[in-house]
């Protein structure tokens, strides 16, 4: 079965790498119209490989310019079908040991960025409706350690796509969360510098491996793994499908 988003646009924040930029090449390579908003100096450049896309500079945490991106892309675009909300960070630390600008950081990038970008892009969606996706994460569901500001994010999207799922049914967007487990990324890997699993014992590589070796699949996910999910929430397959937690985690809270 082909899923395609052929003459869709879709939004995808934090589209420079990982998740996000392995999401906007799939959604190109069905059809899409992708638009690409991260902070990253390499954004422009990434996009202008990826077929019938376009990158914008967007701080998601900034109301002003989430605002200013927004109308662009209804100047040029018109509408949008599908908004990615991707955007995170974390720092993997305990209430005891954040700084307020480490907490603040991590609710801004990752909550008040989501709720900026549904703000201003909902409007866009409201005529035709459309789907919604946001990032969770299989710890927004159960929680984990040493990752204080990250769980409380993660959760508070789980339930934040659960109200906008009913606020927004009746326009006929709908709003999914997609919540990954251990995923091959940049973020990943900073995550094993800060909390020490990684060090002069244990290599990045042994690392990684270790972080997919606890769960029933028995492997770490890669962010192609994440992006087919998030296909999966954007296409017309899941068209009754809102308000959900899908966690792809090759088994990992099983």
């Amino acid at each position: 079965m082909n899923i395609s988003l052929e003459g869709k646009v879709a939004v995808v924040t934090g589209a420079a790498s990982g998740i996000g930029l392995a999401t906007a090449k799939l959604f190109s390579e069905v059809g899409a119209k992708v638009i690409m908003l991260d902070v990253s100096k390499e954004g422009e450049k990434i996009a202008n490989e990826i077929k019938n896309a376009k990158f914008y500079f967007c701080d998601v945490t900034d109301i002003k310019n989430v605002e200013k991106v927004a109308n662009l892309v209804k100047d040029e675009f018109g509408t949008v079908d599908v908004l990615f909300n991707n955007a995170g960070v974390t720092v993997r630390k305990t209430v005891v040991e954040l700084t307020e600008k480490e907490w603040d950081f991590v609710i801004d990038v990752g909550l008040k960025g989501l709720f900026l970008m549904s703000k201003f892009f909902i409007p866009l969606m409201e005529e035709k409706g459309g789907s919604i996706i946001n990032t969770g994460s299989g710890w927004g569901l159960k929680g984990g350690g040493e990752a204080a500001a990250y769980c409380a994010v993660k959760g508070g999207i789980v339930n934040l796509t659960r109200a906008m799922a009913i606020d927004h049914g009746k326009d006929k967007i709908r709003v999914n969360s997609v919540n990954p487990g251990d995923t091959m990324t940049a973020m990943l890997k900073d995550e094993g510098l800060q909390t020490g699993e990684i060090n002069e014992k244990i290599s990045e590589s042994d690392y990684l491996e270790a972080c997919g070796n606890d769960r029933p699949l028995a492997r770490i996910g890669m962010p192609i793994d994440i992006a087919n999910a998030v296909l999966f929430l954007a296409s017309d397959l899941s068209e009754w499908i809102t308000g959900s937690a899908l966690v792809v985690d090759g088994g990992g809270i099983a």
